[in-house]
């Protein structure tokens, strides 16, 4: 399947612009489907255009991006932000995200007390 010139593979462009740390991850996301790209889940060979509107889902926050330069190759994050424009929505503050809960390993079964806690955090 041949590319035509204005357009790259989606895991290599989220790459290119450091959207994700290494191009496997990319390919990763792609197929986990937490990449979408105009609304449509993307496969990793899946080509990207100019204004194409790219969204990578990343722990709970998703990055809403635009193409405006397709690129092949890792570039400096200066000229990787010349060719995306975002447009995500501000990340929640730190003090809103759910605390998380961890039992230490070995620790057995919660007690119904400790279930109600849990519970309770988790806003059930």
């Amino acid at each position: 399947m041949a590319e035509d010139e204005g357009s790259v593979r989606v895991d290599s462009w989220i790459w290119s612009v450091r959207l994700v740390k290494t191009r496997a991850l990319a390919a990763a996301a792609c197929r986990a489907g937490h990449v979408r790209v105009n609304g449509e889940r993307a496969k990793p060979a899946q080509p990207l255009r100019a204004g194409d509107e790219v969204r990578v889902r990343e722990e709970g926050y998703e990055r809403v991006v635009v193409v405006r330069k397709p690129i092949r190759k890792r570039v400096g994050a200066s000229v990787a932000a010349e060719c995306l424009t975002d447009q995500s929505p501000p990340r929640p503050p730190r003090e809103l995200v759910a605390p998380f809960f961890e039992r230490d390993r070995g620790a057995g079964r919660p007690t119904k007390r400790e279930r109600r806690d849990l519970d309770q955090l988790r806003g059930r």
